[in-house]
């Protein structure tokens, strides 16, 4: 039987009862690293949430771009459609029997590719301000095939403005000492327009005709 009870006794057992259960009071020390730990996490999860908002805000641009760059492929694609047949037809209805005569030759060093003013040195929007610099559908040079030609109906029939492509061809031997009239180089550059913005795409396909006793 345990003896008598002692007030001091029970001081000592509550400055002691930590102890006992292998705890002890929380010191300022650890008071603060949870206050910095937690800082941590919000400022990771503040970061997480820019970047999301981020992402979220440039997709549609993004996929918004894409898609105009691919409008803009498929105007030079029709465009080289349309340049195509349009040739065919020439030299089937006896309109054109070489290619000599046709070929873009301004500005001066446009088919020379030491020139600065090689097409293939110009981007596609300064090869359209060369050819027409003001804007109207119709080229200030001569021997372009097609100028800012339009392609895209709407559902009212009308077409489109901005959507367009324009044709040329160029002489692959030009300055050479032996020309070659049987063969070119057809550019297309297909555009889209949206306001400040234009996206623009370019192929370039080597044509070629089989001349008589050749």
């Amino acid at each position: 039987m345990s003896g008598p009870y002692k007030e001091e006794d029970k001081v000592e057992n509550k400055m002691r009862f930590p102890e006992l259960n292998n705890r002890k009071p929380s010191s300022s020390h650890e008071k603060g690293m949870a206050l910095v730990i937690v800082i941590l996490v919000l400022a990771f999860l503040q970061v997480v949430g820019i970047v999301l908002l981020t992402v979220t805000g440039t997709g549609p641009r993004v996929a918004g771009n894409i898609r105009s760059q691919q409008q803009a492929y498929n105007g030079a694609d029709a465009g080289f459609d349309t340049a195509w047949t349009m040739i065919e037809e020439a030299f089937a209805s006896g309109n054109w029997v070489r290619f000599d005569g046709h070929y873009l030759t301004e500005p001066v060093g446009i088919d020379d590719p030491t020139s600065d003013d090689y097409f293939r040195k110009l981007t596609d929007r300064e090869l359209l301000d060369l050819i027409d610099p003001d804007e109207d559908g119709l080229p200030n040079i001569d021997f372009v095939l097609y100028c800012r030609q339009l392609y895209v109906r709407n559902y009212d029939g009308s077409f489109d403005p901005r959507y367009t492509f324009t044709a040329f061809l160029i002489d692959d031997e030009a300055g050479s000492a032996v020309p070659d009239p049987a063969d070119c180089i057809l550019v297309c550059i297909g555009t889209v327009d949206s306001g400040a913005h234009m996206t623009t795409s370019r192929i370039e396909i080597e044509l070629a005709i089989q001349l008589p006793g050749t």
